[in-house]
C-alpha cells in the first residue's frame, strides 16, 4: 500500500514532474476527477430527475413511488459507504472507479427492459445504484484530499462544481432525448456514455503525490534536517474519528443539508411544473442552476483555505431558508428564475462539508471515515424524498415541504457554526481506573 506519510527515493520521472515549472500532478487529478464527476453527475446524480415523470407515466407509479426507489438507493449506499471507502483508502480509487462505471453503464442499459415497478427496482437498485455508489461514492473526492492539504477547499470544489456543468450539458441533452426518442433509448445512450467517458479518464489517477516522489499542494521536497513546507496533519483512525463529538455533529448537520438538496434534485422538475412551467422549460431551469453554482463553487473553496469553512456553510444554509421563502410566494416565471440563481448560490457552499472532513480528520482514512458517515446521514437523507413525494400526493401542493426544508437548513446551520476541531479522548488504561 502506497503511503501517504513517508517519502521515498525519489525516482528521475518524479523529480521531472515536481520541477517548479510543470503542473503539479495534482491539479491534473483535479482535472480527471472533475470530468469524471461532470459526467456522473449529470447522467446518474441530476439524471434521475429528468427520468423522474417519464418512469412515472410509463410505469403508472405515485411520485412517492418513484421516489421510494431513490431512496432506497441511498439507503443501500449508505451499507456499502463504510467497505467501499476501506476498499479506496486501501487499493487507491483507480481501480474502484472503472469498476463501478462499468457496472452502472451494464445497469442503465438493462433499465431499459423495465416493465413493472418490480423490474424497475431491481434492475436500479441491484444493479445501478449498488455499482455507482461503491464506484463513484468516494473515489473522486479520497483521491483529491490525499493530494491536498493547503489547498483542499479549492481542489475539491473545482472537482465538484463540474458535476453542475456537467448537468448543463447532460440534463437537456437527456431531456430532449427523452422528449423525441423515449426514456428507454435515452439510457441506453446514458449507459454507453458512462462506460466511454469515465473509464479512460480514470485509468490517469495515481494513488497519492507520495507515490511519485511529490508532496501534497505541489510543495518541495524536504532535504535533510528541512522543515516540511505542507502543514502536517493528525491522521484519524476510523475507531478514533468515531469516538469524537465532531463527527456526531457533522453527520446530523449533513444530514439535514443533503436531505434538503436530496429533495431539490430529485423532485426539482415536479415542483417546477406545480408552479407553472414546462417540462422541457423545466430541464433548462435545472440544467440553470446547475451550471450556475459551478463557479459560486469554485469561489467559495477558494474563501473556505482562506476563512473557517463551518461558518460559510452556516452562512450558506441560513441563505437556503430565503430562497426557500421567495420560492413558497412565487408566481410568475421571472420569479422562478430568481429561485434558479439564489439556489445555485446556496449550493455553491456544500462541497466544503467534504473538505472540513479532511481538514478535521486528515488523509490516510477519508474514505473510510466519510463511507462511514454515509451510513449515518443516508437515513436521514433517504427518507426526505418520500415524505416530499407522500406530501404531495396527500395535498396537491409542495408548501409543507418548501416550509420542512427551510427549518432544516436553519437547525444544519447551527450545527456546522458549532463545530470545532476534533481532538480522541485518552483510552481508560489499566492504572487509570
Amino acid at each position: 500500500m502506497d503511503s501517504v506519510q513517508e517519502y521515498p527515493m525519489v525516482p528521475l520521472a518524479a523529480r521531472l514532474l515536481s520541477f517548479p515549472s510543470r503542473l503539479y500532478y495534482g491539479w491534473r487529478i483535479v482535472a480527471a476527477g472533475g470530468f469524471i464527476n461532470a459526467v456522473a453527475g449529470g447522467v446518474f446524480n441530476y439524471g434521475f430527475g429528468i427520468l423522474f415523470l417519464p418512469i412515472s407515466r410509463d410505469l403508472d407509479l405515485t411520485r412517492a413511488q418513484t421516489s421510494l426507489v431513490f431512496s432506497l438507493a441511498r439507503v443501500e449506499g449508505a451499507f456499502e459507504g463504510p467497505f467501499a471507502g476501506w476498499l479506496i483508502d486501501k487499493y487507491g480509487p483507480k481501480y474502484v472507479l472503472v469498476g463501478g462505471a462499468v457496472l452502472t453503464g451494464i445497469g442503465y442499459m438493462a433499465l431499459s427492459q423495465a416493465n413493472s415497478y418490480l423490474s424497475f427496482l431491481l434492475i436500479y437498485l441491484g444493479f445501478i445504484s449498488l455499482s455507482f455508489n461503491a464506484g463513484f461514492g468516494h473515489s473522486i473526492l479520497a483521491a483529491v484530499n490525499t493530494w491536498f492539504i493547503r489547498r483542499r477547499g479549492l481542489a475539491m470544489s473545482a472537482v465538484t462544481a463540474t458535476s453542475g456543468l456537467g448537468a448543463a450539458v447532460f440534463a437537456p441533452s437527456l431531456a430532449l432525448l427523452v422528449s423525441s426518442a423515449g426514456w428507454r433509448t435515452a439510457v441506453v445512450v446514458a449507459g454507453c456514455t458512462l462506460i466511454g467517458l469515465v473509464v479512460p479518464a480514470a485509468m490517469t489517477l495515481k494513488r497519492s503525490p507520495e507515490s511519485i516522489g511529490l508532496r501534497p499542494d505541489g510543495d518541495t521536497l524536504p532535504v535533510s534536517g528541512e522543515q516540511h513546507p505542507s502543514p502536517e496533519q493528525r491522521d484519524f483512525t476510523f475507531k478514533e474519528a468515531l469516538r469524537t463529538r465532531t463527527f456526531w455533529i457533522m453527520a446530523a448537520a449533513t444530514t439535514l443539508r443533503l436531505g434538503v438538496v436530496n429533495v431539490v434534485t430529485i423532485q426539482f422538475i415536479p415542483l417546477m411544473v406545480w408552479k407553472g412551467s414546462e417540462e422541457v422549460a423545466a430541464a433548462f431551469l435545472f440544467a440553470t442552476m446547475s451550471g450556475l453554482s459551478g463557479p459560486g463553487r469554485i469561489a467559495m473553496g477558494w474563501l473556505g483555505d482562506k476563512v473557517p469553512k463551518n461558518i460559510l456553510l452556516a452562512v450558506g444554509m441560513l441563505a437556503g431558508c430565503g430562497s426557500f421563502a421567495l420560492l413558497q410566494y412565487t408566481e410568475q416565471v421571472w420569479q422562478l428564475w430568481l429561485f434558479v440563481v439564489a439556489f445555485a448560490l446556496v449550493e455553491s457552499v456544500n462541497t466544503l462539508n467534504w473538505a472540513l472532513v479532511g481538514d478535521y480528520f486528515g488523509r490516510r482514512n477519508f474514505a473510510t471515515i466519510r463511507g462511514t458517515m454515509s451510513l449515518v446521514y443516508t437515513f436521514g437523507t433517504a427518507s426526505a424524498p418520500v415524505l416530499a413525494g407522500y406530501a404531495y400526493d396527500s395535498t396537491g401542493t409542495y408548501n409543507l415541504v418548501l416550509w420542512a426544508m427551510a427549518a432544516a437548513y436553519f437547525v444544519g446551520s447551527m450545527l456546522f457554526l458549532s463545530l470545532q476541531r476534533p481532538t480522541v479522548r485518552p483510552r481508560a488504561t489499566a492504572e487509570g481506573k
